[in-house]
């Protein structure tokens, strides 16, 4: 069962934007796309706040995760979230067990 994370990074003058363009132009964003057990590693920007990063980060299980916190790359990520001084908040789900009913609300 999938463990999904929704981490919303907080910035000021752009500083969340800037963090997403050197995650995705370093590379490191890719490494960790590329890890073991990474089912997604997308950014959004949000409407209502522009300050605001939305990462949806999505593993295979709890060892996947545990992995890639132990990995080279969460002290780069690290970094790079004091360089562009930025908060944190997380959110986490468990993915839910698929429900048949459900696809009557869903347009492909």
């Amino acid at each position: 069962m999938s463990l999904t994370i929704n981490l919303y990074y907080t910035g000021e003058s752009g500083s969340a934007r800037e963090f997403v363009r050197e995650m995705e132009e370093s590379g490191i964003a890719a490494a960790i796309r590329n890890e073991h057990g990474n089912e997604k590693y997308d950014y959004f920007m949000s409407l209502k706040d522009p300050e605001t990063i939305l990462l949806i980060d999505q593993w295979r299980d709890q060892k996947a995760l545990d992995d890639h916190h132990a990995s080279p790359m969460m002290a780069q990520l690290a970094a790079l979230r004091d360089k562009y001084n930025l908060h944190m908040r997380v959110e986490r789900y468990r993915d839910a067990e698929e429900n048949p009913a459900d696809e009557v609300f869903m347009r492909k």
